[in-house]
């Protein structure tokens, strides 16, 4: 098995003189050497083909021993140094200092077909940005990251991806419900794969600690590898590396929003340098439409990172990293011009995105409040918000108000509630609707295939993932297969598997796993 290894990060940037594999903090370095932990009897589960063959792993080679041992950690590639990334970050809110990486490992880059690819174990083991944790993953929470990595890629978000998914043979204790009640469960680990996974707290750790010259070779390297046409030395290019990262932040919280996915967990240490989706921990998807829901327990409380405050929690991390970049530019104005243009940028961005969904291509200076009274009469009763926008494509623009609520109103949980103020309201809401639709030059069908492009007809929802996970428990993975294959076409009709373009069950409105899950993995 040939691998073509290149390994910039390690080679272009500082590493920790200890080697020694002990919790501590880290200094003047961007990593720490460390070898995955040996696994007792790894299991392949599952792999992506695709995701195999773009880092250049021939059919042949996903079926050896060597390919299970490599995505496993029990074999390092020749040549190869594995390492974990020191970062810091703001969780909640809050400086928390180092943290890094402490249960991800990674295991080089991998170069094919001229492109990088950072290949990573999630779950392989301590490292010395563990802190008091085990370094180690669970079944569970590796099938949710496994299958929303290349979920999120087939809806066109930018994101992380995913190679494989395997069965480390180990026992994990974790306490799932934190209720003081911890249980063994089913070690795993996840392959994935990124361009690069540097954060905004690899450099606001440097900035933290005053060390200046580290954090200017991570800006130098990163300008370099990934955002190659800006000026690496000056102060022009710092100022366009921040603008380039806050456009990208921007695009990937607009596509969030446009599919209902809520991240859970915004913190400066998940937020990707290069405007991907990263690190699939509590995460969860808006069923019913409710912009104040998070899929945080640990969040609960506060909700600060809930759905309809992710725009504002993007612009607030940005924030910080313009802190931690200031140190070398020494200005504040050009950043503040740029968070200034995220907020402008966020409004139009989003509104356009709103208008696709509802299928609104021309200009009329009334969209704004029909979106918004839209929003707020999704807010009556409890409307599933995929169903909804999908089943929007169907109305045409001759409709009657009657014959299009019928269109919609299968997204409704409750269908008995939909009368009385509520059903008044609704024909308020799509008497605008028919009237501004019959001001789009475009055809019926037209519309519809447009609208179909941007509204998935299935989802990674809540309760699939959690079906997954327990006939996994069981050894069986078929479900895993059915919604991989399932989730590779999001937007395809896919009569197949009608049976997933349905509202949540009853059985799963309150259960720990389907709507509200802990950062315990």
């Amino acid at each position: 098995m040939k691998i073509n290894l290149q390994d910039t990060f390690t080679t272009e940037l500082p590493a920790d003189p200890i080697t020694e594999n002990t919790r501590r903090q880290v200094a003047n370095a961007c990593f720490s050497y460390v070898t995955p932990k040996k696994t007792k009897k790894p299991e392949l589960i599952h792999f992506s083909n695709e995701m195999a063959k773009d880092l250049g792993f021939s059919d042949t080679d996903t079926k050896t021993s060597e390919f299970l041992n490599i995505v496993t950690g029990n074999t390092i590639i020749e040549n190869s140094k594995p390492y974990a990334m020191c970062y810091g970050g703001h969780q909640f809110g809050n400086w928390a200092g180092q943290l890094g990486d402490g249960r991800a490992i990674n295991l080089g880059e991998i170069n094919h077909n001229n492109k990088r690819w950072a290949l990573q174990l999630k779950g392989a083991g301590e490292t010395p940005y563990s802190r008091t944790a085990d370094g180690l993953a669970v079944l569970r929470s590796s099938i949710r990251e496994y299958l929303l990595s290349e979920a999120m890629h087939y809806l066109g978000i930018p994101t992380t991806r995913a190679l494989s998914l395997s069965l480390s043979g180990d026992q994990v204790l974790r306490d799932v419900l934190y209720n003081g009640n911890p249980d063994y469960e089913k070690g795993a680990i996840v392959a994935r794969v990124a361009p690069s996974f540097l954060r905004f707290g690899n450099f606001e750790i440097f900035s933290s600690r005053q060390d200046y010259k580290t954090l200017k070779k991570l800006v130098h390297y990163t300008i370099k590898h990934f955002y190659p046409d800006i000026k690496q030395d000056s102060k022009e290019g710092y100022i366009q590396f921040f603008k380039a990262v806050s456009e990208r932040t921007l695009k990937m919280i607009i596509e969030w929003q446009r599919v209902g996915f809520v991240h859970g967990v915004m913190n400066t240490d998940n937020m990707s340098i290069l405007g991907l989706t990263i690190d699939y921990g509590p995460y969860g998807w808006l069923e019913g439409y409710e912009p104040g829901w998070t899929p945080n327990t640990t969040d609960r409380q506060n909700k600060r990172y809930r759905y309809g405050n992710q725009p504002n929690i993007g612009l607030w991390n940005l924030y910080q990293l313009a802190n931690a970049l200031y140190p070398l530019i020494e200005n504040a104005e050009p950043f503040e011009e740029i968070l200034e243009s995220y907020k402008n940028d966020y409004a139009t961005g989003y509104l356009n995105m709103m208008k696709a969904k509802i299928g609104l291509f021309s200009e009329n200076q009334d969209d704004a409040l029909l979106l918004s009274n839209l929003e707020d009469t999704l807010q009556l009763l409890e409307t599933d918000m995929t169903i909804f926008f999908r089943n929007l494509s169907s109305i045409e623009k001759n409709d009657s108000i009657v014959t299009a609520l019928e269109k919609i109103k299968d997204a409704f949980y409750l269908p008995e509630d939909f009368n009385g103020d509520n059903l008044t309201k609704w024909e308020i809401w799509f008497t605008s609707y028919l009237q501004r639709l019959k001001q789009e030059d475009i055809t019926d069908k037209v519309r519809k295939e447009k609208m179909n492009a941007v509204n998935p007809k299935y989802v990674l929802r809540n309760y699939m993932a959690q079906l997954a996970i327990d006939k996994a428990d069981k050894k069986d993975y078929s479900l895993i297969k059915e919604f991989y294959t399932l989730l590779k076409k999001p937007y395809d009709e896919q009569p197949a598997y009608e049976k997933w373009f349905a509202k949540r069950p009853d059985w799963a409105r309150n259960k720990v796993g389907c709507s509200m899950l802990s950062c315990s993995s």
